[in-house]
């Protein structure tokens, strides 16, 4: 057989075990849908209780792999609203228990619920009466006997072709995990500026950032009333350097005059005309509770042209500042 057969040989039988382990995988996710019952439900409502009332956190424990899948759970948690962290058994033992409180609730992860390592834990939460929730595949193992909820994991294969290596077992772990997580985000009523609150860095928070994170605030902007002439406006313009002026009636926007305006108005007697007879009238506004991204939307896809700022209001109307598209661009919103 030549080299080349023996690479496509090997090719072919790498893209089927890829295809039969995921597979393997979707099969295990798909049990473990259908068996969710009553208790997931308990398990939420015991954790958005802890949070809502006594203001406690979420204490997530696993030992090997399963304790690789708690970690990325905690963080999953306390990114979505639900203050969460890791306990690793073994230290437990040597005085982490100290860090969980009264109030608190542990979510155990094992998938046969017999790890010796887990015994100090499991016992502390019995004595203190904290509530236990375990997540494992044996409903006779100790760790279900003794916890408050149990959310059984299917007994389906593993990817692994010798049955050995975790593989769907922690892969079910995960999306339990994550559906908690979700579960809770929902009843919390999570919205993207306060998820935005747990993602402050990367893209994601750039994403999130709401127009008034990004705005130049009412007092630092360029504003002349309605009697200016340009000349006024100009030596304001040239002073701001934020590429327009406001033209006010009092607290009413009457129009406002751009670096475009001047553009397209120049003329020997640009400086005595009077700004109302320049400006652009009825300027796009937005509101400072929206996300920046809709302000970059707005500005980059307005038919005809690019716009280079937006007035925006509050709820009432009120003028409270201007984003500019270079704002959005410098904080990384596109």
């Amino acid at each position: 057989m030549s080299t080349s057969s023996r690479t496509k040989d090997m090719t072919n039988a790498d893209l089927a075990t890829g295809r039969k382990t995921i597979l393997t995988e979707m099969e295990g996710l798909k049990a473990l849908a259908d068996s969710l019952d009553g208790n997931f439900a308990k398990a939420v409502d015991v954790i958005h209780t802890m949070k809502t009332e006594r203001r406690a956190r979420l204490i997530v424990a696993g030992i090997g792999k399963s304790g690789h899948v708690g970690k990325k759970l905690t963080a999953t948690l306390a990114s979505t609203g639900t203050p969460s962290h890791f306990v690793h058994p073994g230290e437990a033992s040597h005085g982490d228990l100290g860090m969980i409180m009264e109030g608190d609730v542990v979510l155990m992860l094992s998938y046969s619920g017999e790890n010796a390592e887990l015994s100090d834990l499991i016992h502390y939460t019995r004595r203190f009466s904290i509530k236990l929730i375990a997540i494992t595949s044996k409903p006779e193992s100790t760790l279900a006997k003794h916890a408050d909820i149990v959310l059984l994991l299917p007994r389906v294969p593993e990817a692994c072709p010798n049955g050995l290596a975790p593989t769907t077992s922690t892969t079910m772990m995960m999306a339990l995990g994550d559906a908690l997580a979700v579960a809770l985000l929902e009843r919390m009523g999570l919205t993207p500026e306060q998820f935005r609150v747990f993602h402050p860095g990367g893209k994601l928070g750039q994403k999130l950032l709401t127009v008034a994170d990004i705005m130049h605030k009412m007092d630092s902007l360029p504003v002349q009333p309605e009697t200016a002439t340009m000349d006024q406006v100009i030596l304001l313009l040239t002073e701001k350097n934020l590429g327009c002026v406001l033209i006010m009636d009092g607290p009413r926007l009457k129009g406002i005059v751009t670096d475009g305006d001047l553009k397209r108005h120049m003329g020997a007697d640009l400086l005595q005309k009077p700004a109302v007879a320049i400006m652009s009238k009825n300027p796009k506004t937005i509101s400072e509770s929206a996300l920046a991204v809709e302000a970059l939307n707005i500005m980059t896809k307005t038919p005809g042209h690019y716009l280079t700022s937006l007035v925006v209001e509050d709820e009432k109307g009120g003028i409270k500042g201007l984003i500019r598209l270079q704002d959005c661009l410098q904080r990384g919103v596109a």
